[in-house]
C-alpha cells in the first residue's frame, strides 16, 4: 500500500543551498497548479553553526511574478525553528492545494549560520481530463 502511495507522488526540488542570508534561503515561486489534495514542503536542515538559526514562512501568488502575493500558514502549523540544539532537522509543512493561489514560495529567514538546507515539494498530480 505504501509503495502505491509513494509511486503516485511527484517531487519538485525547490532549493538546495548553504545560505549566508535570507535571500539565499528563499526559493523562487514554484508552480503547484497541477496538484490536488495536499502537498508537502519537505524542509531538511543540516548542521547549524553556533548562534545560527533559520525560520520559515510561506507565500502564495497567482503567478511566478508574485501577483497577489499573500502569506500562508501550513495546515499542520508553522515549522520548528532550526537551531544548533535540534539539528540536523527534517520536517514537513503541509498545505491543502485549495489554499494556494497556484504558486508557492518558501522563505527561510537566516540568523548567522543556518547550515545547508533543502526544500522539496511533494504531492499528487491531477489526472488529465
Amino acid at each position: 500500500m505504501l509503495n502505491c502511495i509513494l509511486d503516485s507522488l511527484t517531487a519538485i526540488y525547490a532549493l538546495a543551498t548553504d545560505p549566508a542570508d535570507t535571500a539565499a534561503a528563499t526559493s523562487g515561486y514554484i508552480d503547484v497548479r497541477g496538484f490536488e489534495g495536499q502537498i508537502g514542503v519537505v524542509i531538511t536542515n543540516g548542521t547549524i553553526g553556533a548562534g545560527g538559526s533559520v525560520t520559515w514562512t510561506f507565500l502564495t501568488a497567482t503567478d511566478g511574478s508574485a501577483t497577489g502575493e499573500v502569506a500562508i500558514t501550513p495546515v499542520n502549523g508553522t515549522p520548528t525553528v532550526a537551531t544548533p540544539s535540534n539539528d540536523p532537522l527534517t520536517q514537513i509543512a503541509v498545505f491543502d492545494a485549495t489554499q494556494l493561489k497556484g504558486f508557492l514560495k518558501v522563505v527561510g529567514t537566516v540568523a548567522t549560520d543556518a547550515g545547508p538546507l533543502a526544500y522539496t515539494i511533494i504531492g499528487v498530480k491531477k489526472y488529465a481530463s
